[in-house]
């Protein structure tokens, strides 16, 4: 949440998931193409490469943002994303934004899931040029809010998919 020397903004934004450790999330986020699994976003859709590895792109539209409000758009908010890296020893991936109609450009984001207490935390942290029509606020916001429902979602399917299994012995 600082405005960086060069004119880019770096910003931070983590989500608890209680009562599942970062082994058992960790494989839902390197599931690059499968975010609208759990992000408020409705489509993410592989196009690109092999999902999980490396190169792939993942293209994902109909997301809401805090400016959208300011503009009379009557067109769907997408993005294109490469993934630069994934290490599944430190639970940790990095992608670009290769193309949008949000406005961001020299976008590149880290996502980390680390054991926390009783579970575990998902931390989303991003770069990127200043995007005209949005504040860092904004971004931030954007990206806490949606943060907050994707630890919600994979927090009740975890805990959900545990329930059935033990009901099943």
């Amino acid at each position: 949440m600082e405005e960086a020397g060069g004119r880019k903004w770096k910003g931070k934004a983590k989500t608890e998931v209680r009562g599942h450790k970062a082994e058992k999330v960790w494989p839902l986020i390197a599931d690059f193409t499968g975010l609208s699994k759990w992000f408020p976003t409705p489509t993410c859709i592989p196009v690109e490469g092999v999902s999980g590895q490396p190169g792939c792109v993942r293209f994902c539209a109909g997301f809401k943002t805090p400016v959208d409000h300011q503009k009379d758009r009557q067109t769907t908010n997408w993005t294109k994303q490469k993934l630069l890296s994934i290490d599944h020893t430190n639970k940790t991936l990095k992608y670009t934004i290769t193309e949008s109609n949000v406005g961001f450009y020299s976008y590149v984001a880290t996502w980390r899931v680390k054991d926390c207490g009783e579970g575990s935390e998902v931390e989303w942290e991003y770069e990127v040029k200043p995007a005209q029509g949005w504040t860092l606020q904004q971004l931030d916001s954007f990206a806490s809010s949606g943060m907050k429902v994707m630890g919600e979602r994979m927090e009740a399917d975890l805990t959900a998919m545990e329930q059935a299994l033990q009901a099943s012995n």
